[in-house]
């Protein structure tokens, strides 16, 4: 009975929503297959430099970066974090090493950037049977040692040819870098849904036949809705609005307060994104790899900006949009209106929608067959 671990963390929610969706994936086509989540923060909580001057989690920290977006600068940040990860490596290896002594997995797949190197040394001192596979989160890594590191004998799943050719390049063996076609999504988003489109947008206050874009900016919403309901609301521009608030309930009830003239719908905290998606005809957010992956398999053009504000890992992404033709990238917010202006032009929506369309995503059921080719 094959057995696997799944290693993720919390900073930032995309890390373990793709371990938890995989997991899902491989249990479904394969259903002897043991799969074990394993919490990095958890292994490596003694080791928390910024819990014990703090009293708070990196990963905690980390979000709260991101929920606040104090992300100016962080460009600069990541090599910090990096040396602070690389004083503590001895310590790291030594700790996963007691870890892995509790029971070793036949593949051990890590789904997060920067402590692969640990991870890697430390598997291969207590089990160098076990083979290790590295599934980028990000449509392209981040060097150096972000994602990909050199000289470890291990295998990579790329989610596009950017970071195929990333892997390759750093002198990976090309039998042991697979091309995945996009980054892995819950099997929810291939659920077929069916409804009636123009019903189901009446049924939330909005109109049938308008067009609509959806907001969402992770799981705490952005103060930045608030900005763009706004400019748009303003802009006299005949559209409607979908706005996603997650977890947080102040945002929720200050775009309701807004009083806005343009028809809208304001939702928390959902598991409904794919029912929200199908009602969209584009989607506004942050470039993360999974808000604008799942949005793109909806059919959906985007909205995101690249600027300074940026996550470094992110901004790749903004590119991939604008070489893929799948929406529109800003340098802020404060450029919505004429950008929907000129996605409304006469051709242009259809034209990215059929551009999402074609991509075609479907990782998550491609990933348990290439790991299960490697127990062979």
């Amino acid at each position: 009975m094959p057995k696997l671990d799944f290693v993720f963390f919390d900073a930032g929610g995309g890390h373990r929503a793709a371990a938890t969706a995989l997991k899902q994936a491989c249990e479904a086509r394969f259903p002897d297959w043991q799969i074990r989540l394993v919490n990095l923060q958890e292994v490596l909580d003694n080791l928390d430099v910024f819990r014990k001057l703090t009293g708070i989690r990196m990963e905690d920290i980390y979000n709260l970066v991101l929920r606040k977006g104090w992300t100016l600068g962080s460009k600069q940040l990541v090599p910090i974090m990096q040396g602070i990860i690389r004083l503590y490596h001895p310590m790291q290896v030594n700790e996963l090493r007691r870890f892995w002594r509790k029971g070793t997995p036949d593949i051990l797949v890590s789904l997060i950037p920067n402590f692969n190197r640990s991870i890697y040394q430390s598997i291969v001192a207590e089990s160098p049977q076990t083979k290790m596979v590295t599934t980028l989160t990000d449509i392209a890594d981040f060097p150096p040692h972000f994602w990909i590191e050199k000289g470890q004998d291990q295998y990579f799943i790329c989610g596009s040819a950017k970071a195929e050719q990333q892997a390759l390049g750093m002198g990976h063996a090309p039998d042991k870098v697979f091309r995945v076609s996009g980054m892995v999504l819950n099997p929810r988003f291939y659920e077929p849904i069916h409804l009636d489109v123009p019903a189901e947008r009446a049924k939330l206050g909005l109109k049938p036949d308008l067009p609509t874009g959806l907001l969402l900016f992770g799981g705490y919403g952005s103060a930045v809705m608030e900005r763009i309901a706004i400019k748009l609301d303003k802009s006299g521009i005949d559209i409607q609005l979908i706005f996603i608030c997650g977890k947080n309930e102040k945002l929720r009830e200050r775009i309701r307060a807004l009083n806005l003239r343009m028809p809208h719908f304001v939702e928390g905290f959902t598991s409904k994104i794919p029912h929200y998606m199908k009602l969209a005809d584009f989607f506004i957010g942050k470039p993360g790899p999974g808000s604008i992956s799942e949005a793109i398999h909806m059919g959906l053009p985007v909205f995101v900006t690249r600027n300074a504000l940026t996550l470094p890992q992110e901004r790749y992404n903004a590119d991939w949009v604008t070489e893929n033709e799948l929406g529109l990238v800003l340098p802020s917010y404060a450029k919505i209106v004429p950008a929907v202006q000129q996605l409304l032009q006469p051709g242009t929506l259809a034209r990215f929608q059929a551009n999402a369309r074609k991509m075609q995503n479907r990782a998550v059921f491609e990933i348990p067959d290439l790991l299960a080719k490697l127990q062979q």
